[in-house]
């Protein structure tokens, strides 16, 4: 197995893992809100020291969940920079071709040739680009969905910023429209 492949394999592992502490904070939310479901039952009936015993389980269980979602983001850092690195490998060997190939060129004089291979090049650019952006605005979705309700409605995007994210999402199909057309 090469070394990219090694590294790709490695953040499919850590994204696979990311996504099991998401789902475990998950189970952890739905039990707490069973034991607070516990503790107005108990004090419905009297059961105080019952019910301070469901408060401790769902407290534990909201710390526990906490935890999963922050070992779950600092795995998302990771990976995103484990990506980052992946990609800036594949463009360290497109520009070592490349520079081969206009070494070449510029021995021969070949024009045709030497424009041919910066276009090869800038097209690898505006694609690992377009990459990502696209996994950039996929971290961002997976991010958004493991917050709870409460925090995103309190760091709400101002309307002004929200229409710099049209435009951008925008700017990225027509760039995606572009590569399509060109490949």
């Amino acid at each position: 197995m090469g070394n990219a492949e090694k590294l790709m394999h490695q953040i499919m592992e850590l994204k696979f893992t990311a996504k099991s502490l998401q789902r475990q904070a998950r189970k952890c939310e739905k039990e707490e809100k069973a034991e607070k479901l516990k503790v107005k039952k108990a004090i419905a009936k009297g059961n105080m020291d019952g019910a301070r015993i469901y408060a401790e389980n769902s407290i534990r269980k909201c710390t526990e969940q906490l935890n999963y979602l922050r070992l779950a983001s600092r795995l998302d850092a990771v990976v995103a920079r484990l990506d980052t690195q992946a990609k800036m490998q594949v463009v360290g060997k497109s520009m070592g071709s490349i520079v081969k190939s206009l070494d070449s060129s510029l021995a021969t004089g070949n024009l045709q040739k030497m424009s041919e291979t910066m276009d090869q090049f800038e097209r690898q650019f505006v694609n690992m680009e377009v990459q990502s952006e696209f996994m950039e605005g996929s971290m961002a979705g997976s991010t958004s969905l493991s917050t709870p309700e409460a925090e995103p409605a309190a760091h709400a995007i101002p309307s002004k910023e929200k229409e710099n994210i049209d435009i951008d999402e925008g700017d990225l199909s027509r760039r995606l429209a572009e590569l399509k057309a060109r490949g």
